[in-house]
């Protein structure tokens, strides 16, 4: 999905974000050379958010439903203490299988667990305690709000809900496709939810924080 930010801005955001290590920027460059759906994976930008994020609150524990090819996993696991968890969901065993390689040749790669199969089965399955700090939804559209309603009780008080894409190229203001119907549907059951505070940004394709109460 495209960002909807004037391009120039986009690129001045880019060049003034931290860049990543490495590792993440082969990862990036693996996934733009082989894989069709590699505007999917998140960038500098965003991925440096999720980790400033995940460092500021301090977490502990991380929930991140869709992996893809691993960056925000692990640009995400990189604030976390060395005893630190990250879960991560996907249905996809290729580009799980790339993204576990990565992993692999990082330092923080053994922070990280992935739960192949069913999210909604996995999420479902997971135990109440102990609680997430912080929740990252990036996979299928039009589960958001169903993912979002069963990690929001395995969200601790005062833990961080964080969905991307929630402005679906702008599509939101007048949706045409299932995708969009479903991301303004998710966009308004947050914005309605007594149990959060929330705030969207304008963040490449829309990225909405939910602050559980």
């Amino acid at each position: 999905m495209a960002t909807i930010v004037n391009p120039d801005l986009e690129r001045y955001v880019h060049d003034h974000t931290a860049p990543p290590p490495a590792l993440l920027e082969e990862l990036r460059e693996h996934t733009y050379t082989n894989h069709p759906s590699a505007s999917m994976q998140v960038g500098r930008v965003e991925g440096a958010l999720l980790r400033t994020l995940v460092a500021l609150m301090q977490a502990r524990r991380v929930l991140e439903i869709g992996t893809f090819t691993g960056y925000s996993a692990l640009s995400m696991a990189a604030a976390l203490p060395p005893d630190g968890e990250l879960i991560t969901c996907d249905r996809d065993p290729d580009v799980t299988r790339v993204a576990r390689s990565f992993f692999d040749r990082s330092e923080h790669g053994k922070k990280i667990r992935i739960a192949l199969g069913d999210a909604l089965d996995t999420i479902r399955a997971l135990p109440a305690s102990p609680p997430f700090d912080l929740v990252f939804i990036d996979a299928d559209k039009q589960r958001y709000a169903a993912y979002y309603e069963e990690a929001l009780p395995r969200l601790r008080p005062g833990g961080l809900l964080v969905a991307d894409n929630t402005l679906w190229g702008g599509e939101v203001l007048a949706p045409e496709t299932e995708e969009g119907r479903a991301i303004a549907a998710f966009n308004d059951l947050v914005h309605r939810d007594p149990r959060v505070e929330h705030v969207m940004l304008a963040v490449r394709d829309g990225v909405t924080l939910a602050r559980k109460r």
